[in-house]
């Protein structure tokens, strides 16, 4: 019994978080929502809320801790992809985009709360790109046996320019959206060069 009151619990909290996210878009950010839109647009009472988020704002850093975990998630699939055969850029670049797609007001609370008034929020915010970019620092550093700061530096290079990026294709066409992507490609193996090339002087210099 006490099974089935756990799955209820968590389908109402999965129906309030699928009801903010479906509010945002481009011309509506979290902030503008109210607790009782939200459990109106979820089929609940507003009291109802209160049994799984305490306000507004924990349920906005729920958002953004759910939106983190899902790119990361994201991004591990694309490195599934990757080990099958491909250009490692081209496919993490692709993948990034179909998120944008698919996940269009997901991306767009990230970004708005990065910069936005609330310092609980930005700080949440970017603690998921930290943890983004670590990750991806730890793969690159195995993957292409890259000196540890080297692989942070590009990590770091290659998360500003495609979160850039994907800000830029919330707003455009497939086509106009593909166009970008191969641009970010060929930035981004620009860095990729630059990490190899500047890692192995490195190795160099330690065995002179």
């Amino acid at each position: 019994m006490a099974g089935v009151r756990a799955q209820q619990k968590e389908k109402t909290r999965r129906q309030l978080i699928d009801a903010a996210l479906g509010q945002l878009s481009a011309d509506r950010s979290f902030s503008s929502l109210s607790l009782r839109e939200v459990a109106k647009e979820a089929g609940l009472a507003p009291t109802s809320f209160y049994r799984h988020f305490s306000d507004m704002d924990e349920l906005g850093l729920t958002l953004v801790d759910e939106a983190g975990l899902t790119l990361r998630q994201l991004m591990r699939q694309a490195r599934q992809r990757i080990a099958k055969g491909g250009s490692v850029i081209k496919i993490s670049v692709h993948t990034f985009m179909e998120f944008i797609e698919n996940n269009g007001n997901i991306f767009r609370l990230l970004l708005r709360e990065r910069s936005g008034t609330s310092a609980a929020f930005r700080a949440a915010v970017n603690r998921e790109i930290r943890y983004f970019t670590l990750e991806l620092s730890d793969y690159l550093q195995e993957a292409n046996k890259l000196d540890a700061q080297v692989a942070l530096l590009q990590a770091k290079a290659a998360v500003t320019i495609v979160f850039s990026a994907g800000a830029d294709a919330l707003d455009i066409d497939l086509k106009e959206r593909e166009e970008l992507a191969e641009n970010v490609v060929q930035q981004l193996r620009f860095i990729a060069r630059g990490a190899s090339d500047f890692s192995a002087r490195l190795r160099v210099k330690e065995h002179l």
